[in-house]
């Protein structure tokens, strides 16, 4: 099922297969003057969560804030699926959580391992999130561009918009 299909039957569960797919996103704290940084999730979807793997000297880091709303934004262009998460960022060196994410990708980044003085961790509790799907039907595509440009009153119907809260 494509992106389109998905978010229109059911988006809660478009958007947890949709991070499944991607292997990471970009993570931003909102009004920090920050550039978004390339950041691996961790989905924690009963409790509306995401984890992220840091460094404590990261610019991310040291940009948060008491309450601080964060956005990530994942796209993946092969199953036409794009997302943006918002919710509070907090530094949150859950042990559990490391244990359980840890990995030989992230020990390449931590040369002292999980006990690695620098290593911590953000989790995003989420509020929100805005899913787009579009579809991944070439003849679809090719019929809506047509349409549009026969009629100045019409747009390719090529996608779904929904949003979540949570």
């Amino acid at each position: 099922m494509n992106a389109y299909a998905a978010i229109t039957e059911d988006p809660r569960h478009a958007l947890e297969k949709g991070l499944e797919k991607v292997r990471a996103g970009m993570l931003g704290v909102q009004g920090s003057a920050q550039h978004m940084q390339p950041m691996t999730h961790f989905a924690d979807w009963p409790q509306n969560r995401l984890w992220f793997l840091t460094s404590k000297d990261t610019d991310l880091v040291r940009s948060l804030s008491p309450g601080a709303r964060a956005h990530f934004c994942v796209m993946d262009e092969k199953h036409g699926f794009d997302a943006c998460l918002a919710g509070h960022l907090t530094e949150d060196l859950d042990r559990a959580r490391l244990d359980e994410y840890w990995s030989p990708v992230a020990a390449a980044w931590f040369k002292g391992g999980k006990e690695d003085p620098m290593l911590t961790m953000l989790r995003l509790d989420l509020a929100d999130a805005a899913l787009w799907g579009s579809t991944g039907n070439p003849v679809k595509f090719g019929f809506e561009v047509l349409k549009a440009n026969l009629s100045k009153d019409e747009t390719p119907d090529l996608g779904v918009h929904r949003v979540l809260t949570f």
